[in-house]
């Protein structure tokens, strides 16, 4: 037997080098299980323990055929705290492996890696006990039909929740004795998802449901904290995104406040890393003090976006400054030399929720002086008994999260100094603290990367290079986008999903290409390179022909050719992040105006009438799909630039276009240098229009209707302007 090697301080055991994984038996031998092979950050984190896990696949599944053992499958994700602690309590422990091992085939499932499966199962744990979330433990039969559903188990009962020392005995006796039964219920559940996965398209939706949506969220908003509801408050950028256009739409102006209010308290809050950047998963109280300190991909993605359109919408530098500041930290700590995104950071450091981010007046003192510590600890609010409660105790552990009560432009008043004053002393003093906290153990990184959490990012740095005029973001985009395309892609030209240590693998979902399309059209708005908007329109084409419900409309979650799951399913919610239907509906809109072609905007349009009915019964879970449906109903634009290529008033003209605020448009450039210009093959009818008299010339088309050309850039944005409130 090897010899023992020494744990991290996560408890877990180091893993091999490549060259000791070479010579390891498949079973992983006896300090490892099969799990070790993997790439994915989360099943390696399980490699070491006693359970004897399977990835998902038809090795585990014709294991519990042959043993006449149900599956065990246990999921959950990297950055996941209570993945941890059920991990260490649980898995970890060699009485409960021991009963594990001998009543079930263990599979473990990375939900980021394989959503359709997390999807299927979460619905199925929703349903039978009323609620979700990670880890989800799922009990099921060896063709994959579950019978037992629940989320956090502990070694042993307590308070209530049984513990997996009752549980695994109380579901082997089950099965053995009253299997019949378990069978049933099993097939009971598998008729539920069979019924909710199909969707009979019903009426189409009318414009009547944004202001539906939209009451929802008023109704739902909290005026003295900002964001929708109470606690926990998570950030749901879409919601903001929604609103924006709608305030534009009708010319209400507390739509408007509301996103002004939110992003506001949220970048004053602790929900933001004031140090180092970046905005936490989400917060467990009202007023954004305390989050949950893992920092996700998608969250940086749509909050820049967020961020930005609101910059757009007020001209507010504040707006501009966050994205920028969420720009930086992404740069910095979540982009692989290869150019594509990691996918988050963990909440825990050396066994503690939030312990890299806290700090003691002492620590801040020690950094900066006594002078100055005492200023920012005051300016941060930093408590001497501390700020931070740890959630699973209740107990303040004596450090804090910095955050502010109001803005430093107001502190500055107060101070009777100017705000860039402030801003630089501050910076000076962050500077510092940052230094002293990258010296400190680090959270663990997943650095596994996602293709539709990469197309996100790339459509954020590509409408921050457009807004904010900053040519790095361009570059961030473009590396990434040419990264997924290299090295993303399997022979045939289909996404896979997940690159790590040189790998690509799994099958790609609706959201990959969705999100990739998004990336790609946001990536040809700032930079007008064609073959951007060619690999957008491949894409596409790819995923209609491989997602789209040919009998009721809609995309599938999974396309025709994965055979591995139990139903496909069709989703529509805007959660976390948005859904790949939601998002496609806005890609199919604005390819369809690019194009002139009427049948991608029909598509969209079904989309919208697949799911009418489930998005009638909760419009607020449905933003994102809200915005897709503002383009279509209009009013929208179609905007073609004739001028030549790097000239000052070609570059005039579309930076004006990406700077002001008109989300409901096509932007084309046509460059007049060439006699036949690739454009042209896309969109035909650009290849009748010049520029005027040698200048830049705008072609301004509204609701299908066209404005005669102009050269002048007022007159092109009172054009755009003429229809809105």
């Amino acid at each position: 037997m090897p010899q023992e090697r020494a744990h991290d301080d996560t408890g877990r055991k180091p893993l091999p080098c490549a060259d000791e994984l070479k010579d390891l038996p498949p079973d992983g031998g006896p300090e490892y299980n099969r799990l070790v092979f993997e790439k994915s950050p989360y099943l390696l984190q399980h490699a070491g323990n006693p359970v004897d896990w399977y990835p998902w696949g038809e090795e585990a599944f014709e294991k519990a055929k042959k043993k006449d053992k149900p599956i065990f499958l246990s999921i959950g994700y990297s950055t996941c705290h209570w993945c941890h602690v059920m991990e260490h309590e649980s898995f970890e422990d060699p009485e409960v492996a021991k009963l594990m091992n001998d009543a079930f085939v263990s599979i473990k499932v990375d939900r980021e890696e394989r959503p359709d499966i997390d999807q299927i199962y979460m619905s199925v744990c929703q349903a039978m006990t009323g609620s979700g979330g990670w880890p989800l433990t799922i009990i099921m039969t060896p063709d994959k039909r579950p019978f037992f559903a629940g989320t956090y188990f502990p070694k042993t009962s307590r308070m209530g929740r049984v513990g997996m020392m009752d549980l695994v005995p109380r579901i082997k006796q089950l099965w053995e004795n009253e299997r019949d039964k378990l069978l049933e219920n099993a097939q009971q559940v598998v008729d539920f998802l069979q019924q909710h996965s199909s969707t009979q398209p019903g009426e189409q939706l009318t414009e009547t449901i944004l202001n539906t949506t939209y009451h929802q969220l008023s109704g739902r908003f909290d005026e003295t904290h900002g964001g929708f509801g109470s606690a926990p408050k998570f950030p749901s950028p879409h919601n903001f995104t929604f609103l924006l256009r709608y305030g534009q739409r009708t010319g209400d102006e507390q739509a408007l406040q509301m996103v002004e209010k939110t992003l506001h308290e949220m970048r004053l809050g602790g929900i933001f890393d004031h140090v180092g950047f970046g905005f936490h998963r989400y917060s467990t109280d009202p007023q954004w003090l305390l989050p949950h300190f893992e920092k996700m991909l998608y969250d940086q993605a749509m909050l820049a976006m967020a961020y930005i359109e609101t910059y757009q919408a007020t001209g507010k530098e504040e707006y501009a400054r966050t994205a920028r500041e969420i720009f930086t930290y992404v740069l910095r700590d979540m982009t692989s030399p290869e150019g594509g995104f990691y996918s988050a950071e963990d909440a825990d450091s050396e066994g503690e929720e939030g312990l890299f981010y806290l700090w003691t007046p002492e620590e801040i003192k020690d950094v900066l002086g006594d002078k100055e510590g005492e200023f920012i600890i005051d300016l941060f609010n930093v408590e001497v008994g501390g700020n931070f409660v740890e959630q699973a105790t209740g107990q303040k552990t004596g450090r804090s999260i910095l955050h502010l009560d109001k803005s430093l432009a107001k502190h500055a008043e107060n101070l009777d100094v100017t705000e860039e004053q402030l801003r630089e002393r501050w910076e000076r003093a962050r500077k510092k603290l940052f230094e002293v906290r990258e010296k400190r153990v680090h959270p663990l990184k997943d650095d596994k990367i996602l293709t539709d959490w990469n197309g996100l990012m790339i459509a954020a740095f590509a409408k921050g290079a457009a807004v904010l005029d900053d040519p790095k973001y361009a570059a961030a985009a473009r590396k990434a986008a040419d990264f997924v395309w290299d090295k993303l892609r399997d022979h045939h030209g289909r996404l896979l999903k997940r690159y790590r240590q040189g790998e690509a693998a799994l099958p790609a979902h609706v959201e990959d290409y969705a999100f990739m399309v998004w990336g790609l059209l946001e990536l040809y708005d700032a930079t007008f390179e064609i073959d951007y908007l060619k690999k957008a329109i491949a894409l596409n084409e790819l995923m209609l022909d491989y997602f789209w419900d040919k009998k009721n409309g809609g995309l599938f979650f999974t396309a025709d050719s994965l055979e591995d799951v139990l139903v496909r399913t069709k989703e529509i919610y805007d959660g976390a992040i948005p859904s790949g239907n939601s998002v496609a509906a806005l890609n199919l809109v604005r390819l369809g105006r690019i194009t002139a072609n009427p049948e991608l905007e029909e598509k969209a349009s079904a989309i919208g009438q697949a799911f009418s009915e489930q998005v009638k019964r909760a419009p607020m879970g449905h933003t994102q799909l809200m915005s897709a449906l503002t383009f279509m109903f209009g009013p929208s634009y179609e905007v073609v630039v004739a001028g030549e290529t790097n000239e000052k008033d070609t570059d005039a003209m579309l930076t004006a276009l990406q700077q002001e605020y008109f989300p409901n448009k096509v932007t084309l450039f046509r460059p007049t240098e060439k006699e036949s210009p690739a454009i042209a093959d896309i969109a035909e009818f650009t290849k009748t229009q010049k520029s005027l008299n040698g200048k830049a010339t705008a072609y301004v088309c509204k609701n299908y209707a066209c404005n005669a050309p102009t050269t002048e850039i007022d007159e092109m944005l009172g054009q755009l302007k003429s229809g809105q409130n």
